[in-house]
């Protein structure tokens, strides 16, 4: 019972966070519009200042494990994999709806949902296994998703397709933060106190500024006659990815175990919050919304049963 009252302590605040910013948005205390501001400040200034204090204070050797970085890739690969095979040979999609649940299943939430309970059971472990996660999502997982995605529509050759991705990691304040702390860590460079303070106020608005944000977003949206690939692409992102990723870290362990204890949360948590937005050059943004709504309902449940249970 102990075991499970600190889970339901780590997670409890998260999901009354995001309710929290579901009623303010419900009662219209705020508005739609000062919801997205909020999240994009998480989003663009709050996160990239936790990543570059997360890698920035700790040496190389800790921050980067090439093991990590093959496994959650290996997991993330195989529910993408899997789940797109599913809608193209059960489901009869086309390549470019396929690509999309796909991405919905093997695309986490991790900064917003992953790295506030991670914190909270993992300590500073969490802050490196979300930088790591994030380098296998951004430069990996998101690009290859939507390529495909792109490939289905035929729009543009392969490398106008990703040179347009390129240009856009590179701008990417997540991908910056990470390479400026990861460049830090391994020059051992001296951060001012003044200035490691500051990140260090930045950073700690990241989590509930975002979690109040996601929950703002969540208000007014319908499944709307989706039921079998919102329940699809949910139990593929709630139970199949945890899975692949649970088998990765199994078959090659990073060595440090709070690592591969960080692997499986970050891995069973809900799709990413701009899941919507990405789909929507693709018309798919309706079904790709109720599936998030979907997986943060139902994740409440999922994500205690896991962590209970790791």
């Amino acid at each position: 019972m102990n075991a499970v009252g600190n889970v339901l302590a780590a997670t409890g605040p998260i999901y009354l966070l995001i309710l929290a910013g579901f009623l303010c948005v419900r009662l219209r205390v705020f508005d739609a519009t000062q919801v997205r501001v909020l999240g994009r400040f998480a989003t663009l200034v709050a996160l990239p200042a936790l990543l570059l204090r997360a890698l920035a204070s700790r040496p190389l050797g800790e921050v980067l494990s090439p093991r990590f970085l093959v496994a959650y890739a290996a997991g993330s690969l195989a529910a993408l994999a899997l789940g797109f095979v599913w809608a193209r040979r059960v489901r009869r999609e086309g390549v470019t709806k396929a690509a999309i649940m796909g991405m919905g299943m093997s695309g986490s939430n991790s900064a917003f949902v992953g790295y506030p309970i991670a914190s909270q059971l993992l300590g500073p472990t969490a802050g490196v296994a979300l930088a790591l996660v994030m380098l296998v999502e951004n430069l990996l997982m998101i690009p290859l998703a939507l390529s495909v995605a792109d490939s289905g529509g035929g729009s543009g050759s392969v490398l106008r397709r990703l040179a347009g991705l390129a240009h856009a990691m590179v701008r990417n304040p997540l991908v910056v933060a990470i390479a400026v702390g990861i460049t830090v860590s391994a020059l051992d460079l001296p951060v001012p106190a003044v200035l490691h303070q500051t990140i260090n106020i930045v950073a700690g608005s990241a989590s509930p500024l975002a979690l109040f944000a996601i929950g703002g977003t969540l208000v007014g949206l319908k499944p709307g006659g989706m039921l079998a690939d919102v329940a699809a692409i949910t139990l593929g992102k709630l139970v199949l990815h945890p899975l692949m990723v649970l088998l990765a870290v199994t078959l090659l362990p990073p060595g440090d175990g709070e690592l591969a204890k960080a692997a499986l949360v970050y891995a069973c948590v809900p799709m990413m919050s701009v899941y919507a937005v990405l789909a929507q050059k693709y018309q798919l943004e309706g079904l790709c919304a109720a599936a998030l709504l979907a997986a943060m309902t139902l994740s409440f449940l999922t994500i205690n049963l896991w962590l209970a249970w790791l």
